[in-house]
């Protein structure tokens, strides 16, 4: 009898356990699926050419995944991305995604806070600059994730300021 109660007990744990497993919707997100879009890199073929002239060229791509897909706008000069910026899912959880970058690059280098909304930006020994955007109402989620080279071209605007009022970033 005992036996019996002892198995059943370790049987509703372990169902029990099994069913309590949530994961996030980006657990198995990695900022790798970022790096071809890097400032530095070509602008891949298959990304969908916005607006180009004077050797500039604005593009758009979209990273895909089972649970998710989100855009990445490019800008390039003569065929090199010189910054991106992506509008992450609102349904990425802050936490991790913040993690993942503190994982990569460390501490970040300045960080500037504003009501509900505050702003992270790490410079690498790449001579890249990220920011990344994170928001908390109820729970916390990312805005964006925006990469630049730290020696902008003069001649361009960099995508933060062209976007800045039209997507509220």
């Amino acid at each position: 009898m005992m036996k019996t109660i002892t198995f059943l007990i370790f049987l509703n744990l372990y169902v029990l356990s099994a069913w309590a497993n949530v994961d996030a919707y980006n657990y198995n997100f990695s900022l790798n699926q970022l790096r071809p879009l890097l400032p530095g890199n070509q602008l891949a073929e298959d990304v969908q050419i916005l607006r180009q002239e004077n050797g500039y060229t604005l593009g758009l791509t979209y990273i895909k995944q089972l649970r998710y897909k989100f855009a990445v706008i490019l800008q390039a000069q003569d065929g090199q991305i010189v910054d991106m910026f992506a509008r992450l899912p609102s349904y990425f959880l802050h936490d991790i995604f913040h993690q993942s970058l503190i994982n990569r690059f460390g501490k970040q280098d300045d960080y500037i806070k504003k009501e509900n909304s505050a702003l992270y930006i790490w410079n690498d020994k790449n001579g890249l600059e990220h920011s990344y955007n994170g928001s908390c109402t109820i729970t916390c989620y990312p805005d964006f994730y925006y990469v630049k080279k730290r020696n902008y071209p003069e001649d361009l605007t960099p995508l933060m300021e062209t976007l800045n009022g039209v997507l509220d970033v």
